[in-house]
């Protein structure tokens, strides 16, 4: 019986992962640009495009299904074409695994930094996630992957606790709770929530870390915490150099051949 549930763990897996068609990013990000500005400890947030990035873009109200971080190469690890594998993610159906940079080129990015994070705890950071490189999502558990396939209106109150995978098992993680868990290691903190406590006395406002399993990739982007780091503006953008179309849908040398042909002849 336990292989026929774990069977239809991994169906459900594979679907949830499967890419929508047609899906093409506003704005692909450029890898190279990506590699000269990432640093260890950052965070990557993707805008997925499988079936299960659809329904966490829903759920959080957010661009931003995934992410992952950034921990520079990471040992003697290489895709097969020899590239560095330098970023940890939590995928469902493959659990944590360390992928190339390059995986991301087509996709919609932002990196999200940690603020005034040292080196030394950034390296403590990222080694708390290269070290559960190989952490698996237990399919058998497939009621967390089937609240996913019901495609019903959930109440904003709930949205939250669904994105929730797991038991808490530590060998059970997704991509947000992993990366939430590693911040965790050196005291650094994602998103705040204010609770209010009023008494006789005085009214006063206390801070209180959410669990790790309930972040989401949002929460970095929305973090007073992470700084938004924009590749084309940290390389230096200058708006002077850049070439623009006299007519909609043409670039600057068919625009200046376009005016060549309507100009009367001499």
């Amino acid at each position: 019986m336990g292989w026929v549930v774990e069977g239809v763990g991994h169906f459900i897996a594979r679907y949830l992962e499967k890419p929508e068609a047609g899906y093409e990013p506003f704005t692909p990000s450029e890898a190279d640009a990506l590699r000269a500005v990432l640093k260890p400890g950052d965070v990557l947030l993707v805008e997925g495009n499988n079936h299960i990035s659809g329904v966490i873009k829903y759920l959080t109200q957010s661009t931003w299904s995934h992410a992952a971080l950034y921990c520079g190469p990471i040992g003697d690890r290489e895709a097969l074409n020899g590239e560095p594998l330098t970023l940890v993610e939590a995928n469902i159906g493959q659990g944590v695994v360390a992928v190339p940079l390059s995986k991301y080129a087509r996709y919609h990015t932002r990196i999200c930094r940690p603020v005034g994070l040292s080196a030394e705890d950034a390296q403590r950071v990222c080694a708390y996630a290269a070290e559960r490189i190989g952490f698996d999502y237990d399919l058998k558990n497939i009621l967390d992957l089937m609240r996913y396939l019901l495609p019903l209106p959930v109440p904003p109150r709930w949205r939250r606790r669904m994105i929730a995978l797991g038991s808490g098992h530590p060998t059970r993680i997704i991509c947000s709770a992993l990366i939430a868990q590693a911040f965790e290691t050196v005291r650094y903190p994602i998103l705040p929530k204010v609770t209010t406590l009023e008494s006789e006395e005085a009214r006063r406002e206390i801070l209180e870390i959410r669990h790790s399993s309930l972040f989401a990739p949002r929460d970095f982007d929305i973090s007073p915490y992470f700084e938004v780091v924009k590749p084309t503006i940290l390389r230096g953008f200058d708006y002077k150099s850049m070439s623009w179309a006299d007519a909609p849908g043409l670039v600057p040398g068919e625009a200046m051949a376009e005016e060549d042909n309507l100009a009367p002849a001499a």
